[in-house]
């Protein structure tokens, strides 16, 4: 099982997972979203994505999104989805000095977090779809 350390300070540790099963649009819109978790605040990030993206689509979205205003996470903690252990995604985590760890898929003990949040997300979207919002 994966060890946690519990972080001193906001956006030290971060979990990450993907929502993929929202409801399918006519347009190109948005079909995805890339759920961060911050362990300090338990604080979410929702950023919208495509499900198609790929690792470098991903990396330029938390740059854009989050990374640029925050500064780099020391460590993140992620399932071991292909976007997450490519050699991209691994490459640019050695340049930033962030820690990659790894949880196994939809795993609720080793990444918690990000997964109850998925579950509270899901369930928002349910009831906004239920009533054509």
């Amino acid at each position: 099982m994966l060890q946690i350390q519990e972080p001193k300070s906001p956006l030290e540790i971060v979990h990450m997972d993907w929502v993929t099963a929202l409801p399918p649009k006519r347009d190109r819109s948005y079909n995805a979203c890339l759920v961060l978790v911050d362990r300090y605040s338990k604080t979410p990030m929702f950023l919208p994505c495509h499900k198609e993206d790929t690792a470098m689509d991903t990396a330029k979205i938390i740059w854009n999104k989050v990374i640029r205003h925050t500064g780099v996470f020391q460590s993140i903690i992620s399932d071991r989805d292909p976007k997450f252990i490519s050699a991209l995604w691994t490459n640019l985590h050695t340049l930033f000095g962030t820690k990659l760890s790894f949880s196994t898929a939809c795993h609720p003990k080793a990444d918690g977090l990000a997964e109850r949040m998925i579950e509270k997300l899901e369930g928002i979207i349910r009831v906004f779809c239920a009533f054509g919002l």
